[in-house]
């Protein structure tokens, strides 16, 4: 507790090697809080000053830290192919309303190996004809990888866009088979 009473916010953070760079992982006392794409030391920075704005708490590195401890272990066995879905509980505040609906639906409802388009997805959580709106809720994902927004694709067959590029969903997507292994 703070000073007032109240329950402080405890937020740590490490960086993880992986086979589509540093990713950084964020968790609070209610779970995985951030997953960013591409940590290096400017992005990462960037990305601890939004969330100690947003969550009230300044991140703290604790790469030992038990909060992070089985994140950790579920995002090596993924990349390592020992591992199609994540287990882990997930702290969804960072992100609200149809968004939150749209991610949650896709966590659940979309699993490895697989993809769904954007309008189909936006069916799914009853809102037909919305498919732009699940584009930006897959842009807003703060739980890439582990919340699976790289399983989203065009109807017509096309890849889509991707926060952390098109290269990284490439890979991500070769990973679980459903693309070849890219050449080079």
């Amino acid at each position: 507790m703070d000073s007032h009473g109240q329950d402080e916010q405890q937020v740590v953070w490490t960086v993880v090697d992986s086979d589509i760079g540093p990713l950084l992982l964020a968790a609070t006392t209610e779970g995985l809080v951030n997953v960013v794409f591409h940590a290096t030391e400017p992005v990462r920075d960037r990305a601890l000053a939004r969330l100690a704005s947003r969550l009230g708490a300044e991140p703290v590195e604790a790469p030992g830290s038990p909060l992070l401890a089985e994140a950790i272990r579920q995002v090596e066995a993924y990349f390592a192919g020992e591992r199609r879905d994540f287990r882990l509980p997930l702290d969804w505040s960072l992100i609200s309303g149809f968004n939150r609906q749209v991610l949650r639906e896709l966590a659940s409802g979309v699993p490895y190996g697989t993809v769904v388009g954007y309008g189909d997805l936006a069916d799914r959580v009853g809102q037909p004809g919305a498919a732009q709106a699940v584009g930006m809720a897959m842009g807003s994902n703060p739980l890439p990888v582990v919340v699976p927004c790289h399983r989203v694709v065009e109807s017509d067959g096309g890849i889509g866009g991707f926060g952390g590029g098109l290269e990284t969903k490439r890979r991500l997507l070769a990973l679980e088979g459903v693309l070849p292994e890219p050449l080079f």
